[in-house]
């Protein structure tokens, strides 16, 4: 053993140090071998004969030769040394064909249909062997991802904890929604056409107004909400069956379009640019600092990445007009 008992605290450079002495048999050789100099080697040397009681290395004519102790103790120390060298070098990369894991996801309903088959697309082809459970925006996401309750959390990030990760994937814009053959597709959209129209509003926590409410009282304009729903996929249904009109997220102008338009485009809802002066809408990812490193949640946040910013066919919304796209 190259402890010890008298002697028990030994930090990992001597353990170096023996390697190197021990495979060169010279003090000048193990020097240079480890950028140091002759006299601290020499020194080091010392150190080692006091705690294994050995001199270790001897002098035989112009060379050093090592005493049977040394020999004995020289693929012990190799080994020591390749275990620190695996033990302290950075986590070598995940195969995620080799992965077996269940990752929890925290999504709004449409952020999770736009993401899930694109998600098990790209983990069929890459990792089989991983699956996922989606939650609702149920759970206060930054104490979730603290204990372990969800991996990851897909949506506007709008929770402030100094120690979540954040990266930000893509900025939207609410657009307007409607069935074919609404009114509001047979004469541009103004902010008056828009405000009287019949509206359904989408929150979890049931509130009536948002920030569209404040663009519109800034022109002296006030809608008329007659539902609040907690899921935009329940007001893009009821949009798609009456005359409400819902908000969906979509590109801005100049980008790709967003894949959180698909299910629109399905129920064959026509979107329309809403011409008021409104935020947008950034989509992000958060998670713990504890994985940011683990090669398995970097494979998920890649895929989640690559799947959210995924392109497709398709036009883009502008100038008050209806979409060029035939939905």
């Amino acid at each position: 053993m190259l402890v010890n008992r008298h002697d028990p605290v030994i930090d990992a450079n001597l353990a170096i140090a023996l390697d190197a002495l021990l495979t060169e048999n010279s003090v000048t050789r193990a020097a240079a071998r480890l950028h140091t100099s002759p006299a601290a080697m020499s020194r080091t040397l010392a150190r080692l004969r006091r705690i294994l009681q050995d001199p270790l290395l001897v002098r035989a004519g112009q060379t050093m030769v090592p005493t049977p102790r040394a020999q004995a103790l020289r693929e012990e120390a190799a080994a020591v040394v390749r275990s620190l060298g695996a033990l302290l070098s950075p986590g070598a990369g995940v195969d995620p064909a080799a992965l077996n894991s269940t990752f929890t996801l925290q999504a709004a309903d449409l952020v999770g249909a736009a993401l899930t088959p694109r998600l098990l697309d790209l983990a069929q082809r890459e990792a089989p062997g991983v699956s996922f459970r989606l939650r609702a925006e149920e759970l206060e996401a930054g104490s979730a991802l603290r204990d372990g309750r969800i991996d990851l959390e897909i949506g506007a990030i709008d929770h402030v904890d100094p120690e979540t990760q954040v990266e930000e994937l893509v900025s939207l814009r609410m657009v307007a929604a409607v069935r074919s053959g609404h009114h509001l597709t047979e004469e541009p959209v103004t902010p008056a056409r828009f405000a009287a129209a019949r509206h359904v509003a989408v929150s979890r926590r049931g509130r009536f107004t948002g920030p569209i409410d404040a663009a519109l009282a800034a022109q002296d304009l006030r809608r008329r909400v007659g539902v609040v729903l907690p899921s935009h996929l329940a007001a893009m249904t009821l949009a798609a069956r009456s005359d409400f009109v819902c908000l969906v997220p979509a590109a801005l102008p100049g980008a790709a379009p967003s894949p959180l338009t698909d299910d629109a485009t399905r129920l064959g809802l026509r979107l329309l640019d809403i011409p008021l002066p409104l935020p947008t809408l950034t989509i992000g990812m958060a998670w713990h600092p504890r994985h940011t490193a683990d090669g398995a949640h970097r494979w998920l946040r890649g895929a989640v990445r690559r799947a959210l910013r995924a392109t497709g066919e398709g036009s883009r919304v502008g100038d008050g007009k209806e979409l060029d796209r035939d939905l």
